[in-house]
């Protein structure tokens, strides 16, 4: 959550080969989810004519992915996080602003929910040693065009990813991923909120940093394929 995930899926919806961009709330560990995937799909968009890859984010450890469960389904697993200041300071203001008696306002619920979702996807990739392609969220604003280039390859299509994307049905919408007015520019804009006025308190960001470096190395280690912020691998 906040990793840049609503623009990456409109950049990879906006693929021809590509179906897909939004958030559906649904875990798959059952060969009848992917009939529930393009059944919720279909409830708003159609398939594109030629088209070959369904695509869905999961952000919570509420909506598992259990590929050995899935049949004959050809899954391209990618994993993206992001470090843990800018994340949680845009967490927090994310549902500061929602108002009401939202759980993750707090400084300690979002670093709560930050920490226990960086450990469930170091032991999926554990798991699942040589079948996802891992990449530093950052890239999108730090060096897009590599990140795409990689991600493309890793995707295997005939037309690259563009930084350019498409506005669609459900984008901006409230429970389909990001509903702030930077989704709508269609394109990778520089630059971002810093959130000044959000205060993480040391001992927390220091919890979340010491687990965010131990997790992403391991999802580096087990990936097949990695695209890093730094030129070498993490310490």
């Amino acid at each position: 959550m906040r990793a840049y995930t609503s623009l990456a899926g409109h950049i990879l919806g906006s693929n021809p080969v590509i179906n897909g961009y939004f958030e559906m709330h649904l875990g798959y560990e059952d060969a009848g989810a992917l009939d529930r995937q393009l059944a919720e799909y279909r409830k708003h968009e159609d398939l594109k004519d030629g088209s070959r890859y369904l695509f869905d984010k999961l952000l919570h450890n509420d909506y598992r992915l259990l590929p050995e469960r899935l049949g004959q389904a050809r899954l391209k697993i990618l994993v993206g996080i992001r470090p843990p200041e800018p994340t949680l300071k845009s967490i927090v203001d994310l549902f500061e602003r929602k108002g009401g008696n939202e759980a993750y306002a707090s400084p300690e619920a979002a670093t709560r929910y930050y920490t226990e979702r960086l450990e469930w996807l170091a032991d999926f990739c554990r798991a699942r040693a040589g079948a996802y392609f891992y990449f530093d969220a950052e890239l999108f604003r730090a060096r897009p065009q590599a990140l795409l280039t990689a991600l493309s390859n890793w995707l295997e299509l005939e037309e690259p990813l563009s930084g350019h994307y498409q506005v669609f049905s459900q984008t901006g919408k409230a429970r389909r991923g990001d509903s702030s007015a930077f989704i709508h520019r269609g394109e990778i804009a520089r630059g971002g909120a810093d959130y000044p006025h959000v205060r993480i308190p040391r001992q927390l960001l220091d919890q979340a940093q010491a687990t965010y470096l131990r997790c992403r190395r391991q999802m580096v280690e087990f990936a097949a394929d990695a695209i890093l912020l730094e030129a070498s691998s993490p310490p």
